[in-house]
């Protein structure tokens, strides 16, 4: 099986949310927080025929990056070969036991949509860019008065440094916090929906991504 580019990049990102994954039959890939407030899914061109854990995601893909063209080959229910196409390299490297990694255990149904607005990529990077340079723990939607805006804040401390971009229309009032450290997101174009009952949706509109996170209990609606 070759390893494509996009689904590295994908792993990459999956392993911020989760050091380890579980890998089931089929094209589609997903990982949850330990604290299960972030849970991501994708798919990917390549179709797994079985189930495998990784225990150290990081690990795994520092390996697989050994290899310009990469290749995994299945050996049976234990490990797999990591290799190159125009190499004699290879590393054999074994499978977790999937209990001792968190995984999803079922679906997430969105209780309601209480407001609905696009992130597009420029707006997503220059938010992130502002959270990084002011050092900045929290993030928030609000919506008011008609104007639905994203605002990097210290919630905790009111005198604080914030950085605010408007970016869409809305005729609800609300405001959304999201713990920084939880926009585990790829950088691109967004749909997202957020809901009274503390969950927000992000749906990927250029790639086949998606990422339910938690609304932090503070939230007003």
């Amino acid at each position: 099986m070759n390893l494509s580019s996009d689904t590295v990049a994908i792993l990459k990102n999956f392993s911020d949310i989760n050091q380890g994954i579980l890998v089931k039959p089929g094209n589609k890939l997903q990982t949850i927080s330990t604290l299960k407030n972030i849970l991501a899914e994708a798919e990917v061109p390549e179709k797994f025929d079985q189930e495998f854990a990784i225990y150290d995601l990081p690990e795994f893909l520092r390996a697989v990056d050994l290899f310009d063209k990469k290749t995994l080959k299945f050996n049976g229910g234990q490990n797999l070969t990591i290799a190159d196409e125009n190499s004699k390299q290879s590393i054999k490297y074994y499978f977790a036991d999937k209990s001792v990694v968190v995984t999803p255990t079922k679906a997430i149904t969105m209780p309601d949509k209480y407001a609905t607005f696009q992130i597009k990529s420029d707006t997503f990077n220059k938010l992130m860019r502002g959270v990084t340079t002011l050092n900045l723990p929290d993030i928030a939607v609000k919506g008011e008065n008609g104007t639905i805006s994203l605002v990097a804040m210290d919630k905790k401390t009111p005198g604080s440094n914030n950085y605010k971009i408007d970016i869409g229309s809305t005729d609800k009032t609300f405001c959304a916090y999201f713990k920084t450290e939880n926009f585990k997101m790829i950088p691109g174009d967004y749909d997202v929906a957020i809901s009274s009952q503390k969950i927000s949706h992000f749906i990927n509109t250029n790639k086949p991504i998606q990422y339910w996170v938690a609304i932090e209990a503070d939230s007003e609606f």
